[in-house]
């Protein structure tokens, strides 16, 4: 079985290929729910977190107050890594058991790993192929401010605080243009599907 990381910068239409890989029949492994439920009510990286920031990380319930610990990071710098460095070895130690769950329980040629941040967080190695959805910076702002209704200077601030279009370029074997129609990028994803099916065949 094929490892396969995918990913792309915001409002790229990385989703929209996930879905698609989905609807043929691969299995998804998400890095972002597995980052969710991380941090779930009674979780050691909850429990850890609460710890070094406190309980104002917490809502009244014991959740995660996420918008709480977004305002800490954006006030220290040092904030962030903390919390990378809590809950990032958890996120890929997660992926890696899921994979070898996947190569041992599914009779597909190849699992998908979505992984927003693959190339940030230097994930490429754990895979045989690296996809990346890739669009104009132009597009991707006025996507993500028709989808999410954020201003252009924020979604610049968050393309900037990204992995650059060429970092992930310069990272991936395979590349799915999504700069044009929905049916480009689906003829793209079935051409790539029937490649990996070819590679992951045993040879003779």
């Amino acid at each position: 079985m094929l490892i396969v990381g995918l990913t792309g910068g915001i409002g790229s239409g990385k989703s929209t290929a996930v879905d698609a890989f989905c609807v043929l029949g691969i299995p998804i492994i998400d890095a972002d729910k597995i980052a969710k439920d991380m941090v779930e009510v009674g979780s050691k990286a909850l429990d850890e977190l609460a710890e070094h920031f406190g309980d104002k990380v917490l809502t009244d319930l014991g959740a995660l107050d996420r918008q709480q610990l977004k305002n800490i990071i954006f006030e220290d710098e040092t904030a962030l890594q903390k919390v990378e460095d809590i809950l990032h070895p958890r996120i890929k130690q997660e992926i890696q058991k899921q994979i070898v769950e996947a190569t041992e329980t599914s009779e597909a040629a190849y699992v998908i790993v979505d992984i927003p941040l693959l190339v940030e967080k230097n994930y490429q190695e754990m895979f045989d192929k690296v996809i990346v959805v890739d669009i104009l910076p132009e597009q991707q702002i006025k996507r993500v401010s028709k989808r999410d209704n954020l201003s252009n200077e924020q979604i610049k601030n968050i393309i900037k605080a990204q992995a650059s279009r060429e970092e992930r370029i310069k990272h991936a074997t395979h590349i799915l243009d999504n700069s044009e129609s929905p049916d480009f990028l689906q003829e793209q994803i079935k051409s790539l599907h029937k490649n990996f099916l070819g590679l992951s065949k045993p040879q003779l």
